[in-house]
């Protein structure tokens, strides 16, 4: 998993409440095992007709937008099932952060086992961020884990929560084979201990 300590980049608005997993990525798009390739399918309802032609205006679909790596949306981000393919989507297009006032419990959690940062803010810093997101590619806004601060174009500062071990992990890039790897001298000298131990058992 990529590490995750600082990132300055262009922030989408997103000023929609309840975006549930079904709308990150729809159902027919959950085939697959592979992380990669779902780019296409995020938010597909919202930046397509049902006969499958790009609608305009949605926010990542704008030129200002393309290459934005933060999303800024509205409260209850992520409701609804617990499919995890919806951060593999938001991976695969490129965002490694999301700010909203409250999230799912799973899609919190599964954020975090992907490489994603979640930021819960207050409904009067949200303002002020998809304020900032709103001006475009012109306006970036920076994070900053480790100190657990966001700044904005203008320089303001929010400062965020974030439960310590899972800092941990995004700041060294540790999933959960990860950090079962931080182990693997323990691993290695209980198997040879085993092995010693109970040599009939090994095939």
């Amino acid at each position: 998993m990529e590490k995750f300590t600082t990132l300055t980049a262009v922030a989408a608005p997103l000023p929609m409440v309840n975006i549930d997993t079904d709308k990150i990525i729809p159902k027919q798009f959950l085939k697959t095992i592979k992380r990669t390739g779902l780019r296409e399918g995020l938010f597909y309802e919202l930046r397509t007709t049902t006969d499958g032609k790009k609608l305009d205006g949605f926010v990542l679909d704008q030129p200002a937008y393309r290459n934005a790596k933060i999303l800024v949306a509205g409260d209850n981000f992520g409701c609804g099932s617990s499919r995890e393919h919806a951060p593999w989507a938001l991976l695969d297009f490129g965002i490694r952060c999301v700010i909203s006032t409250s999230f799912a419990d799973i899609f919190y959690s599964n954020c975090f086992k992907n490489g994603i940062l979640p930021i819960k803010v207050t409904k009067e810093e949200l303002g002020k961020l998809m304020d900032d997101a709103s001006r475009g590619a012109n306006a970036t806004i920076s994070i900053d884990l480790a100190k657990q601060e966001i700044r904005g174009p203008d320089g303001g500062c929010i400062k965020f929560d974030v439960d310590p071990f899972r800092k941990h992990c995004l700041l060294n890039g540790l999933d959960d084979i990860g950090l079962t790897m931080e182990k693997g001298d323990e691993i290695d000298a209980f198997e040879a201990k085993q092995k010693a131990a109970q040599p009939w058992r090994q095939a």
